[in-house]
């Protein structure tokens, strides 16, 4: 009893430390916005290659499936961080570890630490499978006499699918692929077992330092439900407002 009344006593948490979880969140949003958009762009491709005629290519999305789903995401990151090392020459992994630039059109960026950019790998592949599947549902959704209609006035397959049967099948899948979204911020989390320094990497160290254990978590727990919220409400706002994927009946 008296131990919880002395920590519920001290500050909420020191300046530092809050810059130290503000720090993690602004690391966790960074990754989480750049595996949504990689792991969609490449979902689309998988949802497609799903849904091929060529029977290889069937086969290799259906592997490509079975990979990255039937097993664990922690295993997997370990995989890209411990095991493919072992399999890069050793200038390579200087390189990778050493710090450069990167000169983009007069923008200088910072090469991202392997820890990053294994984290990504590892996140973009694991997301792409369950991403892919849920356009691949939304594909599936799109009546196929649009497809024919499409395609007997004479546009082109690819212009098809880009232009009539993608966004149909977006706009379908709204609310499952942002659920999908929101799971690749929280799986986010597990970046911290191979040194990423997101939200929960910092606020282990946050809580290792002080011992302030409730104050720290709590902090870290509010923040990652802002960053699922946030994604929730433009879920909702993008379903309200949203314009494109709706067809329209009307009698003659």
């Amino acid at each position: 009893m008296i131990a919880a009344l002395t920590e519920w006593s001290q500050p909420l948490l020191a300046a530092k430390y809050w810059g130290w979880l503000l720090n993690g969140a602004a690391v966790t949003l960074l990754t989480s916005l750049l595996v949504i958009a990689a792991a969609t762009l490449l979902g689309m491709a998988f949802a497609v290659a799903r849904g091929a005629q060529l029977l290889p290519v069937r086969w290799a999305a259906h592997v490509y499936l079975s990979i990255f789903r039937n097993t664990p995401l922690l295993v997997q990151l370990f995989f890209w961080y411990f095991g493919v090392p072992g399999l890069l020459p050793p200038e390579w992994m200087d390189w990778l570890n050493s710090p450069h630039w990167l000169e983009l059109g007069g923008l200088r960026l910072g090469w991202p630490s392997f820890e990053f950019v294994a984290a990504m790998v590892g996140l973009v592949l694991y997301s792409t499978a369950y991403v892919g599947e849920e356009i691949r549902a939304g594909l599936g959704s799109v009546a196929r006499s649009q497809t024919q209609a499409a395609l007997s006035l004479g546009m082109r397959p690819l212009s098809v699918l880009r232009h009539v049967v993608l966004p149909q099948a977006l706009a379908h899948i709204v609310g499952p692929l942002f659920g999908q979204y929101m799971n690749i911020v929280k799986n986010t989390s597990l970046g911290m077992a191979i040194g990423l320094v997101e939200l929960s990497y910092r606020a282990r160290q946050a809580e290792a330092e002080t011992f302030q254990s409730f104050q720290v978590y709590g902090i870290a727990t509010a923040l990652y439900i802002l960053l699922v919220l946030l994604l929730e409400l433009l879920s909702r706002h993008i379903q309200s407002r949203r314009r494109w994927g709706r067809s329209r009946m009307e009698r003659a």
